[in-house]
């Protein structure tokens, strides 16, 4: 490795951990192979009304001679706004050119919010529209999808386990395009019952609605805090359609902290690359926020 890469890799991985220590659980790592890692931000962190996720992927040249590579993912932004912010971003980067700047960035997106839920303007209507669009695409869903064909179409992929500590992660994969079938996934998975015994079963799974150009997802974290979010969140950003990724934790007795999260979504995501259901993290990072979506989240206590 050259000295210069070997400095700026160095300068990156002290840039990482400062924003996992500043942020805690706003701070994701998606992938760390590939350097790809997101922070959800806020305007007020106990009663948000605008929220913005931030998702960057770091160049071998950063801080050096490259800016990071950033995908601002928000429902509301959008034209000017969005432009706005952009150009915010890219003129803290010309300013500090050869710095580390994601702290600057997300402060930068934090004091945005924080004005425009100052302004006199509502917050985002965003749940009344998804539960309508969510409705309305699961009834079309529903109807398409018959009982025979389902059955059909049901197939498994199971990946390796890996252990850390004594705990012991498993991703299992199924193809799904309606939402009996996620139903008919778990319900068959449970069947086996080491999978069953699994202290924790995460998963997520995003159907492509054709009609509407839309997705129709969800996600469950069977007591693992944020561990649901995450994996759909990781599902999103590779950009993946009409599958389920469940993953299986057997807990150790020895806490992870935020490792759990790490062997969590790269469980997920090498089956999901395994089964070529993704692009390269370049092609996915350059295709997320394309596709409209509609998501709804569950949050249960951490183990």
């Amino acid at each position: 490795m050259a000295e210069g890469d070997a400095g700026s890799d160095q300068r990156q991985n002290e840039e990482i951990e400062a924003m996992a220590a500043i942020y805690g659980e706003e701070w994701c790592v998606i992938d760390d192979c590939a350097k790809i890692f997101c922070i959800r931000i806020s305007d007020d962190i106990d009663d948000p009304k605008w929220t913005l996720c931030l998702q960057v992927m770091l160049p071998n040249e950063y801080p050096g001679t490259a800016p990071p590579i950033y995908q601002l993912n928000a429902p509301w932004l959008k034209g000017q706004e969005r432009a706005d912010l952009s150009n915010s971003l890219e003129e803290i980067y010309i300013q500090n050119i050869g710095e580390s700047i994601l702290y600057l960035w997300v402060e930068k997106i934090r004091d945005v919010l924080i004005q425009k839920s100052q302004m006199t303007e509502p917050g985002p209507d965003v749940k009344k529209k998804t539960e309508e669009e969510d409705v309305e695409c699961e009834d079309d869903l529903i109807l398409a999808c018959q009982p025979e064909s389902s059955l059909k179409a049901l197939d498994f992929d199971i990946s390796e386990t890996r252990t850390d500590r004594r705990s012991t992660f498993q991703a299992h994969l199924a193809p799904v395009v309606c939402p009996k079938q996620v139903k008919m996934v778990l319900s068959k998975l449970y069947e086996n019952k080491k999978i069953a015994s699994a202290t924790h079963n995460i998963y997520a799974y995003r159907i492509y609605c054709e009609d509407k150009q839309t997705f129709l997802q969800d996600c469950e974290d069977d007591g693992e805090t944020a561990a649901g979010g995450r994996l759909l969140h990781l599902m999103e950003i590779l950009n993946v359609k009409n599958v389920m990724v469940v993953v299986s934790r057997w807990y150790g007795g020895i806490l992870l902290g935020p490792d759990r999260f790490k062997h969590i979504n790269n469980c997920a995501r090498n089956i999901l690359v395994e089964k070529n259901y993704t692009n390269s993290p370049e092609e996915s990072s350059k295709a997320l926020g394309k596709n409209k979506k509609v998501r709804k989240d569950k949050k249960r206590n951490e183990h």
